[in-house]
């Protein structure tokens, strides 16, 4: 007992059970109860629902939206691109602003504008109008996923989190995988803006389930606003860098050394700093910075996957877009199956070894997709794919609950706004890669390269992972 005492608030390991705050202990329960607990849950579930499914069905969007806004579709990308890096800038600063305010408080208010901004966006008569909105909208989904589990920490008990992350995986998976399909079934229809009209009553209904959610006091520490300038810089610069790498070299490397400068200098003056914006002192910790470098390699690799099997699948195989998107689908949705299980097993199995068995079956998937011989069939990419989905599905749940049982409750915040930004830097990685391949090699043989380092890189996640056993054979040795 009296190790246990001196034993710091954070989890030291993959093991069975995290190390846990005083405040979070068995014998004094955490969470809601009853009729509460479960509004609460549905309140950030449907959130993250809310941002997901808006995300999705944009993309399926973007060439009526170019149409009908009369630009070209190099311009409509800024539809994406201009949500995409609200997102990324704002992650850590509303995680900040979660932990000194109030986490309801700051969920709430992303709530409020992400559905005002998909008002302004459904009214939008003409692309700078339209790309303003979807900024706005980054705006509020930085807040809601940034502070989502750490909301979600305080709704259930230490032991419950890792199911409560794989309901929320759940969601994730499921709004993933029925985004492009409500999305074409709403333009069959309809015209674009009122694919942003449908989030106006879901948004309205998170509101209200919103008053469910548990409101702890925050610390009112003010935020640094000349870090969250630097911050600003190092993310805009990064995504907006990435996105003109092929096309204006010159320019992106200006923009990413711009980016590589900012962090420098935020990183120098958030470093004595209690609790810093960039959560400096949460990846001190082996067992934090082990599951953030995973998280990145990972969504790195998933990325890259996603991006090439549309390619191999047209071009390779000679699919139609409606093919493709049925060939796509068994990966989310096996994700979907196999999160919750993951949860189950998470708090049952040490976490190491499930990211590690994860992190394999998902490059077991990308490898075989990029090797296997189809001979002009498609028909076996249908188990790979579940493969894949079943690998990100037993990664990504208990590398998240890890994550957020590796920091004090007082910083469930930061570590929220982390696994969002490691979660977008892979993903933004994972993209410039397979540009970078495009660009030097052929569209037929572009997308097995890419599966094939997509297979690497997750590969190297699970291997990650497995690095969380030493601290516990270390502190276990006489």
């Amino acid at each position: 007992m009296t190790a246990l005492k001196k034993s710091p608030p954070a989890a030291q390991d993959g093991d069975r059970e995290a190390v846990r705050s005083p405040l979070q202990t068995d014998d004094a329960p955490s969470g809601l109860q009853g009729p509460r607990r479960n509004a609460a849950i549905a309140a950030v579930l449907a959130a993250m629902v809310l941002a997901v499914l808006d995300g999705a069905i944009t993309n399926v969007a973007l060439p009526s939206m170019a149409r009908s806004l009369q630009v070209t579709s190099g311009m409509a990308v800024w539809i994406i691109t201009a949500y995409q890096t609200a997102l990324v800038m704002c992650l850590l600063p509303c995680a900040a602003l979660g932990e000194s305010l109030g986490y309801r408080r700051v969920f709430t208010m992303g709530v409020a504008l992400f559905t005002a901004a998909s008002a302004l966006c459904a009214l939008a008569p003409s692309l700078p109008w339209l790309v303003a909105a979807r900024f706005l909208q980054g705006l509020g989904g930085a807040a809601i996923m940034a502070l989502g589990i750490a909301l979600l920490r305080m709704v259930v008990p230490p032991r419950e989190l890792g199911a409560a992350i794989g309901w929320n995986a759940l969601a994730v998976a499921l709004s993933s995988a029925a985004g492009p399909t409500i999305g074409a079934v709403l333009l069959s229809g309809a015209s674009w803006p009122w694919l942003f009209a449908l989030n106006l009553p879901l948004g309205g209904l998170v509101l209200l389930a919103c008053r469910a959610l548990p409101d702890l006091a925050g610390t009112a520490r003010p935020l640094d606003r000349f870090s969250v300038a630097l911050n600003a810089a190092v993310f805009a610069s990064l995504v907006v860098g990435a996105e003109v790498l092929v096309e204006q070299p010159v320019l992106a490397a200006a923009l990413l050394t711009a980016a590589a400068l900012s962090l420098a200098a935020l990183i120098r003056r958030e470093t004595p700093k209690a609790a810093p914006l960039i959560p400096l002192d949460l990846l001190r910790a082996p067992s934090f910075r082990i599951s953030v470098m995973a998280s990145v390699c990972c969504f790195a690799g998933m990325t890259m996957g996603l991006l090439a099997l549309p390619f191999y699948l047209q071009h390779s195989l000679g699919q139609d877009t409606l093919m493709t998107g049925l060939y796509m689908t068994p990966w989310p949705l096996t994700v979907a199956v196999a999160a919750p299980l993951s949860g189950y097993l998470s708090n049952r199995v040490p976490t190491a070894w499930l990211c590690a068995a994860g992190g394999t079956c998902l490059a077991l998937g990308l490898a075989a997709a990029s090797l296997w011989p189809l001979h002009g069939s498609a028909l076996p990419l249908v188990p790979i794919t579940m493969l894949c989905g079943l690998g990100f599905g037993l990664f990504q749940v208990p590398n998240n609950r890890n994550m957020f049982l590796s920091a004090p409750p007082e910083r469930a915040g930061a570590a929220g706004g982390m696994q969002g930004t490691a979660r977008l830097a892979g993903q933004t990685a994972g993209g410039v890669v397979m540009s970078l391949l495009f660009t030097v090699a052929s569209v037929e043989s572009a997308p097995r390269v890419g599966l094939g380092i997509g297979a690497v890189l997750t590969l190297a996640a699970g291997l990650v992972s497995v690095l969380r056993v030493k601290p516990l054979m270390e502190t276990s040795a006489p």
